[in-house]
């Protein structure tokens, strides 16, 4: 962890609650981060830290919640308390930003790499989508492959990767645009334990290189011990401990 006079990310009072016969949860979180930095969120399927991660990336949006009469302690602000919702990174509010402009990336549980496009092409969309030409991509989408050791699988098409190397690719994917901040949607949970240890080192390795900070969800500790700085664990929407 690099220290830091202001916290290189903050949220504050992010909210979202669901509803439903089947399952309720109100999510209330906040966290700094500074430059740098990996924090591990741990907790239980259903707990709510993908919500937490869709908050952040702008893919749902952060409601002012009021705690109705009879409502547990320690619930939402009662109606007409005064609660600051606050998303900043690198000191710039991202609340009214649309999440393709927020500078975050976001490596999810299953790679969903484009079936219709080559590795190298998949890599290199995000610069595509940037204005870069095909040619400087997949340049550039070649460097990054070569340096997670799948370089022979550039003109190869996503159905004949391992899941071990589509998440590879994946996370060059999101690397290849540079983002300030990277959001890890449980991306080791399905792969076995070899290779999970095996891209947990890949992305601490990527993480020493392109300094970027990083929110990493998981269910395992072991697995939220090889990655991350600290470690926050939630339950029922809110954070419980820290270590």
């Amino acid at each position: 962890m690099r220290e830091s006079l202001e916290p290189y990310f903050e949220a504050k009072n992010l909210r979202k609650s669901w509803n439903s016969p089947e399952y309720s949860l109100q999510v209330d979180f906040s966290l700094q981060l500074a430059a740098g930095e990996m924090v591990a969120l741990l907790g239980p399927s259903g707990c709510g830290k993908s919500t937490v991660l869709r908050l952040i990336a702008g893919l749902l949006e952060s409601e002012p919640i009021s705690r109705g009469p009879g409502s547990p302690a320690g619930g939402f602000p009662a109606e007409g308390e005064k609660s600051e919702t606050l998303l900043r990174l690198e000191g710039r509010d991202l609340l009214s930003v649309p999440a393709g402009r927020r500078q975050i990336g976001m490596v999810f549980q299953n790679p969903s790499l484009f079936p219709h496009l080559r590795t190298d092409d998949n890599v290199a969309y995000g610069l595509r989508c940037q204005g870069v030409g095909k040619k400087e991509a997949r340049k550039e989408a070649m460097a990054l492959l070569e340096s997670f050791g799948l370089g022979a699988f550039a003109q190869r098409r996503p159905e004949s990767l391992s899941g071990g190397e589509a998440q590879r690719v994946s996370l060059a994917r999101t690397l290849i645009v540079r983002p300030k901040l990277i959001l890890f949607d449980e991306p080791l949970s399905a792969v076995d334990a070899p290779l999970r240890r095996r891209l947990a080192q890949d992305i601490c390795r990527m993480q020493e290189e392109f300094g970027f900070a990083g929110i990493f969800v998981t269910h395992d500790r072991e697995e939220a011990q090889l990655v991350a700085d600290r470690i926050i664990t939630m339950e029922q929407g809110r954070v419980v401990a820290e270590s």
